[in-house]
């Protein structure tokens, strides 16, 4: 039975009941909204400046600390390592504390203990806290997206989440101007300044309300009706909402029940295999590039305008995904991704070197947009963030794995070619797996 059935004995019409993704089907998009995707959007900036903060100054930690590659690569991915187990336990938290406190705790959490790792002595403390701040981000790295889909109307969550996906190349490019400009300092100025990037839990806190779908199902109704007004709906004070209460709220074992489990486990392997194809290239690309005889100085610039190809990816698929769906656009989009990163890998010049690569970001990268959306969407309200939490550790658990893997390799002779025949494999598969999924373009959220 739903609460709209147990209510409407003496509910009159001005309480009709509908759910809120019957409102937000009718609801043009508002300046809430777009305030709203705006602070989200500086999230994640912070949230992609993290994953990539301290590849640029990586040869002053390996330098100060006196630790090879393999090491070094532990380092940079000890955030993310700290994400895996993180992101399992913020998801519980998603769905039975809410959205909005899961990201302003997490962010906050994760400032304290970022700025510890800054100023670390030895290698083993900074190691750990590195590890320990990866869990603290994880909250936030989880909810933001399946956040930002919540507020917004039916026919502009596509649109709306792939444009808050260009959030990485923005950070990834502040990240580049903040180390080539404080990084001459020290590689610790850098990694403060990303520490406290995580005080804009205080934004998040202002301008961002709470998931009106949570609130629902929580049997908070008032607050959700609230909460559809300020975001532009037109809903009266005494609303009820009709809400689906098959499943638990935030239980693990309801990603298994009949109906969930062929989705989330479709999830996982995508999430997982198109991590690998992306990250294994991404985080170790200026290394990359200066082993095939780029300056690091060119070697930056190249990154550079890989970030900068890549945002009209994301603008061409969050057109796309309108026009054909989540699912055409992303398998075209890993399809072509497949094509330029056996471009790059087996490149003999600088002209195939660089068109492969930056086909790589224009597709990969647009296909990321249209996945972190597509993967928020196919999981009802009550699983969404504890199941995105599963997917979300799918996708940190290959970059954990990949970029010490590539740093071994490295230290062991190993070309690039190897690289990039994972990356291709990783890539396929995660093309094949996707093609199971059900179609969200144009739904309401469950």
């Amino acid at each position: 039975m739903t609460s709209a059935d147990s209510g409407r004995a003496g509910v009159g019409r001005s309480t009709a009941l509908r759910s809120v993704g019957q409102v937000f089907d009718e609801m043009p998009i508002s300046r809430a909204q777009i305030v709203a995707g705006s602070v989200l959007f500086m999230a994640f900036v912070v949230e992609a400046w993290e994953q990539v903060g301290l590849v640029y100054v990586s040869d002053g930690i390996s330098a100060e600390f006196g630790v090879s590659d393999a090491q070094l690569g532990w380092a940079l991915s000890a955030v993310a390592f700290g994400m895996v187990p993180g992101s399992l336990m913020w998801g519980g938290f998603i769905d039975r504390l809410g959205r909005r406190k899961v990201a302003v705790y997490s962010l906050l959490l994760y400032a304290a203990l970022a700025l510890l790792a800054a100023l670390s002595p030895v290698f083993w403390a900074f190691l750990a806290l590195r590890f320990l701040s990866g869990v603290a981000f994880a909250g936030v790295y989880t909810v933001t997206f399946p956040y930002f889909l919540e507020l917004l109307p039916t026919r502009w969550r596509g649109q709306g989440a792939v444009a808050l996906s260009i959030g990485f190349p923005v950070g990834t490019l502040l990240c580049i101007g903040v180390s080539q400009t404080l990084g001459v300092v020290s590689w610790r100025a850098v990694a403060i300044v990303a520490a406290l990037a995580g005080l804009w839990a205080f934004a998040i806190l202002r301008w961002v309300p709470e998931s009106p779908y949570w609130l629902a199902k929580r049997e908070r109704h008032a607050e959700a009706a609230q909460v559809l007004r300020r975001l532009g709906g037109t809903v009266p004070a005494d609303a009820r909402f009709e809400v689906d209460q098959s499943g638990q709220t935030g239980n693990v074992r309801s990603l298994f029940g009949a109906g969930v489990r062929r989705r989330f486990l479709l999830l996982l392997v995508v999430s997982f295999t198109f991590s690998w194809g992306y990250w294994g290239l991404q985080t170790w690309l200026p290394v990359l590039l200066q082993g095939k005889g780029l300056s690091v100085s060119d070697a930056l610039w190249f990154v550079a305008v890989t970030q900068l190809v890549s945002v009209p990816g994301y603008l061409l698929a969050a057109w796309s995904t309108r026009r054909f769906g989540r699912k055409k656009v992303f398998l075209t989009f890993v399809l072509a991704s497949a094509g330029g990163a056996a471009l790059f890998g087996f490149a003999t010049g600088e002209t195939q070197m660089y068109t492969g690569n930056l086909v790589l970001a224009f597709f990969s990268l647009g296909a990321w947009g249209i996945w972190n959306t597509w993967s928020g969407e196919v999981l009802p309200t009550g699983l969404r963030g504890v199941g995105y939490s599963f997917s979300t550790a799918a996708i940190l658990l290959a970059n954990t794995i990949s970029v010490p893997v590539i740093g071994a390799l490295m230290d062991g002779g190993v070309g690039a070619s190897l690289t990039v025949g994972s990356i291709m494999l990783a890539l396929i598969i995660a093309l094949l797996a996707a093609v199971p999924i059900q179609e969200t373009e144009g739904r309401a959220l469950d």
